[in-house]
């Protein structure tokens, strides 16, 4: 029960503040639809105000009946603004003290019983400003209608007269006609313009409605409990332009309406509470045993993969959270086996890197016998020529420590390809010095790549293959040829000659040895340390890539991705 009144309670407040918003929104659209209506009297009053030929009509003295007909027939405004503006308005008329003027409903000579009028006096007092006014139209029976009421100066005659414009009250029941609650419009005097109670159109707000906040012209939502029936009252001005005298919306709503669905579904609710109450715990005791339940498996399944066992399935049926929980911690141990075989892959992909640098070291310095006695031996024999006037010898010899120097001291980091190319271009000179004119280079190295990162010594061997075994039988006019350019994200070096080239057969051969896991004697192990190297560096995709054509020619390239991080070394960390 006590369920059951709040839930009646919770509903009837709920209900109120939806009528309360629904009503909101229902007035401000008749006030949007209203404003639309009145605009058009102002935007015709203001273009009036500007009427020359009006001023001059009104203002001229006729002599003659024929000559205010002639000038009525020829001014036509009044007309061609009802027709336009039909919904809008239903009558324009101006008064002028002309005696002179003659009445056809338009424009009307001012009387006696006219100036006697109150909104005659109030449209002269207030010098131009508008007044929406709920008075009589004469040329109407005497109908009252909303009007917009303004006085008219005529600065070059020093004259005046008054502007009435009726406001089509048809078009203003029918915006309020579509509202479901009591609703009506109201001018400052508590006059009842418009409504969808036809009834109530022509009497005083107080007929209908005495609460007092109402009757004192506040705006808001007010409770009348004094009526027959308690309501709600929502009270909200229309805003009109160049006017202190404003219309009012008001739309009335009985509580009962309001609350009637609620105190229904209040006494639906206390009965449906009570059954569910008694249903919700047996489900209560029932899901919570099947929960508990799977816990407890999905418990000792995380706790065997706690210990280090990540052969094991985390397995639970249902799509429930549970279900999805074990799920996701199944693929988790997946996914962290899956990790460790590769970091387990990455270290041996690393060691296997190690040692093979570690095995160039090793044979690089089986021959390094005393490096420093040889290049002070070499130094001794460059200036030993330089004095004797060998100046080639004495560049090539010092060419040759330099490389030597370069070649023992190199590391195992990244060096930059344009100190890679100038340690060639040394390599290149001392060939060229001992094969003359048999041998001759050229660099083609895109400027974009001279900063880039690659391992040390990657290059020469390739160079060294190219001069040993393409070049060794041209006896002149043998070239070789590095270049370096970016394609897409890639570099790509290549070191081309024009040698004694090979067959398809042998380029087979080649390839077959450079993917050999063990050293054979008689094979081209520079070439096959370069190519295990960038396989191991930069993946499967960068080895080396050989083409070759018999008496024209070999072309020896490899790429390297741009930006990325090396395999092992990604991997690794």
């Amino acid at each position: 029960m006590i369920v059951g009144g709040f839930l009646t309670n919770e509903l009837k407040n709920q209900a109120i503040d939806e009528a309360e918003e629904q009503a909101s929104v229902n007035m401000e659209r008749v006030k949007e639809r209203s404003l639309e209506v009145l605009k058009v009297p102002l935007y015709i009053s203001n273009n009036i105000m500007l009427d020359y030929r009006l001023e001059d009509i009104v203002n001229n003295n006729y002599e003659t009946t024929y000559q205010v007909i002639a000038d009525y027939w020829e001014y036509n405004t009044f007309e061609e603004y009802q027709k336009i503006y039909e919904s809008e308005i239903s009558n324009i008329r101006f008064y002028m003290d002309n005696p002179t003027l003659i009445n056809n409903w338009e424009i009307i000579p001012l009387d006696s019983n006219v100036k006697e009028t109150n909104w005659y006096k109030l449209a002269m007092n207030n010098l131009g400003e508008v007044q929406w006014l709920y008075i009589k139209d004469e040329t109407k029976k005497d109908t009252k209608y909303l009007s917009l009421v303004r006085r008219i100066d005529f600065p070059s005659y020093q004259t005046n007269g008054v502007l009435v414009i009726n406001v089509n009250l048809k078009t203003l029941t029918t915006i309020l006609s579509q509202e479901a609650s009591l609703t009506m419009l109201v001018d400052d005097q508590h006059n009842i313009i418009a409504s969808n109670n036809a009834e109530q159109i022509g009497h005083k707000l107080k007929d209908f409605i005495q609460e007092e906040h109402v009757l004192a012209g506040e705006t808001g939502i007010f409770h009348d409990q004094e009526a027959e029936q308690p309501r709600r009252i929502f009270v909200q001005s229309i805003p009109l332009q160049e006017t202190d005298n404003p219309l009012s919306i008001i739309s009335v709503i009985e509580d009962d309406k309001i609350v009637k669905s609620a105190h229904q579904f209040g006494q639906m609710g206390t009965v449906l509470v009570s059954i569910t109450v008694c249903i919700a715990i047996l489900l209560i005791y029932i899901v919570s045993k099947l929960f508990s339940n799977r816990l407890i498996m999905l418990g000792s399944q995380i706790d065997i993969v706690s210990k280090g066992n990540f052969n094991t399935r985390i397995v639970i049926d249902g799509t429930d959270e549970i279900g999805k929980l074990a799920k996701n911690l199944d693929q988790m141990v997946q996914n962290i086996k899956t990790l460790i075989c590769k970091v387990e892959h990455s270290n041996h992909q690393k060691a296997l890197l190690e040692r093979r640098q570690n095995e160039i070291k090793f044979k690089m310095m089986a021959s390094q016998i005393n490096p420093h006695f040889l290049f002070n031996c070499l130094e001794s024999i460059r200036m030993e020529a330089h004095y004797k006037g060998e100046t080639e010898i004495a560049n090539v010899v010092k060419l040759l420590g330099k490389l030597m120097r370069n070649n023992i001291e190199v590391g195992s980091g990244s060096i930059e390809l344009e100190r890679e190319l100038e340690v060639i271009q040394w390599y290149l000179d001392i060939q060229k010095f001992r094969y003359e004119e048999r041998l001759n280079y050229s660099f083609d190295i895109d400027p974009a790549t001279k900063q880039t990162l690659i391992p040390p010594l990657i290059i020469q061997p390739l160079v060294e293959n190219s001069v040993i075994h393409g070049l060794e039988q041209h006896r002149m006019g043998g070239k070789v040829k590095i270049s370096s350019k970016v394609e897409g994200n890639q570099l790509i070096i290549r070191v081309s000659d024009n040698g004694i080239g090979m067959s398809e057969e042998k380029i087979t051969n080649i390839y077959q040895t450079l993917d050999e896991k063990e050293e054979q004697h008689g094979v081209r192990i520079g070439l096959r340390n370069v190519h295990q190297r960038l396989k191991l560096l930069y993946g499967e995709s960068s080895g080396l890539i050989i083409t070759s054509k018999q008496g024209v020619g070999t072309s020896v390239s490899f790429s390297i991705i741009l930006g990325g991080d090396k395999i092992v070394e990604g991997n690794h960390s």
